[in-house]
């Protein structure tokens, strides 16, 4: 699904009106849509409903929301803000004639009507401003929201029981009522192209946008205040916006890419992950990925760490096999090159980094690794190679880097141009400055755009973590992973993501594609486990094991 800015969505509703399309019939669709959303979740007749509305087509999107829901039996108040009861105004006269009761922000300067009517509501509908504002609210606006956000959380606060039990376990209570935040398009004061936010913006229960999602809808500050986003669809026609280049990833679209498991496989068909991994000082870095790997269906795994760490690997992951490497003091050492080249031709994928340390050792290991590659190793002029460049050249199979292995890429000079061809790099925020180092696009804030230029520039494909995860390839769209999970935040996630995108990999999917659907299904096994547990207190053990069920929650019965 695109994931459109402001300007882009403003050339599809002029290019859908021009085709035949008209305004009045897609603000006709986009409240019916909210209208729907608040009956599907409100669903007994009679209840209070205020509707806020201000002067432009959000505002008109409120009122056809108002007008259904009044015909619908809803007790409607219709709070007008810089939009006037007389004159010509089509949609207020069919909300007024629906039965819905009006008021206005001018003769109520001192709110007092809004806070009596929001006192009693079930549910508000914000559609005072949409994505043409920009800057802070105005002109009472903030005033206007900043009182039902007072409001919303006195009604939402819980009293202690009283007697207050003393030791006891916590029994269940009826939860205060509240009404329902239904945000039409974006919540007012939001940015919709950068996800900034005035603060007395309401912080929505439900947003219903329109056609495609907008930026700002996953770009924090404003994306805590957006709660569940529905994309309604208006008729606009797909073609449109072809031209778009960025994207949310979609169930559907990640179901499609994994493709069928079939019956007669064996470990073969599912493909080889070789991580190289660890330290003395960091052991269960690379049991995490190598067990992620496993999980999202690789055949095999081996894993290659230092010779120290081979017993506690082994007691932690029994079904991996195991590759020896040479160290100095726990750290991989430079000579593992050559062991490595001997065996990485059986290898369909290579995952470097998770729990290396940046020491020297390390480093030189690193270097060594990626300069010997074939594709980067200098060429004898004449028909004989000399017998040393023949003995340290090596071929990697794709490529994910991870952790310190991107600590250690950036401090090896010219490191975009040593890359193998088919490479993902999985970078955290800190991590990618480290990578861009001195670039400009290090201190730009449009997650979406640092990550596609990087990708560009570098030539392979750019996972950039966080809430709402990233990835960018040369020749893709940028897709942004639709999920912000708190319990997400905690050591040891980071190593089961990159492991989640090399069992992909294993498994043919592309680079891009290994990467989109890791960071899904790795996400959604983060929700899954928040759904059952609360967000604190997961172990990256625990996501690692969830991931099958993330998998299937994906692919359905």
């Amino acid at each position: 699904m695109k994931l459109v800015t402001v300007q882009e969505m403003k050339d599809i509703e002029r290019a859908a009106d021009i085709a035949g399309l008209p305004y009045a019939e897609m603000m006709e669709r986009a409240g019916s849509a909210v209208a729907q959303a608040v009956i599907s979740r409100y669903e007994a007749s009679g209840g209070v409903i205020l509707v806020l509305v201000g002067p432009g087509n959000n505002g008109g999107d409120g009122l056809v929301a108002g007008r259904i829901l009044a015909d619908a039996g809803h007790e409607v108040h219709v709070y007008l803000w810089k939009r006037s009861e007389a004159g010509d105004d089509e949609r207020l006269a069919d909300a007024s004639q629906a039965g819905a009761t009006l008021h206005s922000y001018a003769s109520d300067p001192s709110l007092n009507t809004l806070n009596d009517i929001a006192l009693r509501s079930d549910v508000i509908i914000d559609a005072l401003l949409g994505t043409g504002a920009k800057g802070a609210l105005r002109d009472g606006a903030g005033e206007i929201l900043a009182a039902i956000s007072t409001l919303v959380s006195q009604r939402r606060t819980v009293p202690e029981q009283s007697p207050v039990p003393v030791g006891a376990i916590p029994g269940p209570h009826e939860p205060a009522k509240v009404p329902l935040i239904v945000a039409v398009d974006v919540p007012s004061g939001l940015d919709a192209d950068t996800g900034e936010i005035d603060p007395r913006a309401l912080h929505a229960d439900i947003c219903i946008t329109f056609a495609y999602p907008k930026r700002g809808h996953l770009f924090f500050p404003g994306a805590a205040h957006v709660g569940e986003l529905l994309v309604a669809d208006i008729g606009t026609p797909e073609e449109l916006a072809s031209a778009v280049t960025s994207a949310v990833a979609t169930r559907c679209e990640i179901r499609s890419r994994l493709g069928p498991r079939p019956l007669d496989a064996h470990k073969g068909s599912f493909g080889k992950v070789l991580v190289v991994a660890g330290s003395s000082n960091y052991v269960g870095a690379p049991a995490l990925a190598a067990r992620a790997a496993y999980r999202s269906g690789a055949g095999l795994v081996t894993l290659a760490a230092p010779g120290p760490l081979h017993t506690a690997l082994a007691s932690q992951l029994p079904e991996a096999t195991y590759l020896t490497l040479p160290s100095d003091m726990g750290v991989i050492a430079p000579q593992a090159v050559s062991l490595l080249a001997a065996s990485l031709p059986g290898y369909d994928v290579l995952l470097l980094g998770p729990g290396l340390t940046q020491e020297e050792p390390a480093r030189g290991f690193v270097r060594t690794l990626l300069e010997r590659h074939e594709k980067n190793a200098s060429r004898a002029i004449g028909f004989i190679r000399p017998a040393r460049e023949e003995r340290e050249t090596l071929t990697l199979p794709a490529t994910v880097i991870d952790a310190d292995g991107l600590n250690l890429l950036a401090r090896v000079p010219s490191w975009p141009t040593l890359l193998p061809e088919r490479t993902v790099l999985t970078p955290h925020p800190g991590e990618m400055a480290r990578l861009l180092s001195d670039d400009p696009l290090a201190g730009e804030r449009d997650r979406v755009r640092v990550a596609a230029t990087a990708a560009e520039q570098w030539g392979c494909t750019v996972v950039l973590k966080g809430a709402y995860t990233v990835v960018a390839s040369p020749g893709h769209d940028t897709e942004v992973i639709p999920f912000a999970e708190a319990a997400l935040a905690t050591a040891g996630t980071g190593d089961v993501l990159a492991g989640t995108v090399a069992g992909l990999l294993a498994q043919g999917l592309s680079c891009h594609d290994a990467a989109v659907c890791g960071a899904y299904i790795h996400a959604l096994a983060g929700v899954l486990w928040a759904r059952d547990h609360g967000h604190a207190g997961m172990l990256a053990g625990d996501l690692a094991d969830l991931l099958p069920e993330a998998r299937q929650a994906v692919i359905g019965a």
